[in-house]
């Protein structure tokens, strides 16, 4: 009969992690993953009539949302799922909503696009940022060869 070790995996191993960081991770997963069922996933049914780049953001971010939701069993190895939705957000409030809005030029769809987008600040607020700098940044990055 065999008998199984258990081998601790470097790779996803989170000392640094306490459970309640992990917990507070859980939270943005749950809070990305409900927001993308209510708003994203009734449109998937119909996303075959939508207007091309519609019908793709719907895939697109229905597909987030099932990520968002398996990060709850697994916070940390999912973490690249919350800095996408911050990084994205970030990027689209800078260059396309900020100058609507010096502009004076926001219309009520850009204006329910900024506030979905602030809502951001959420998931900003639940990033381990000092374990991001650390694993992101500062370590050895994978062998190229």
């Amino acid at each position: 009969m065999k008998t199984r070790t258990a081998t601790p995996s470097v790779a996803f191993a989170t000392p640094e992690l306490s459970l309640f960081r992990m917990n507070l991770m859980r939270v943005g997963y749950l809070f990305m993953g409900v927001g993308l069922v209510i708003v994203k996933w009734p449109l998937l049914l119909h996303a075959s009539s939508l207007p091309l780049f519609e019908g793709v953001v719907t895939c697109l971010l229905t597909a987030m949302s099932l990520l968002a939701f398996l990060g709850l069993r697994y916070p940390v190895r999912l973490l690249p799922i919350l800095l996408f939705e911050c990084i994205w957000k970030i990027i689209w409030l800078s260059v396309v909503a900020l100058p609507a809005i010096l502009a004076g030029d926001v219309d009520n769809a850009t204006n329910a696009v900024i506030f979905n987008c602030s809502l951001v600040v959420i998931i900003l607020a639940v990033v381990p940022w000092g374990y991001v700098w650390q694993r992101y940044a500062m370590a050895q990055g994978d062998r190229w060869h």
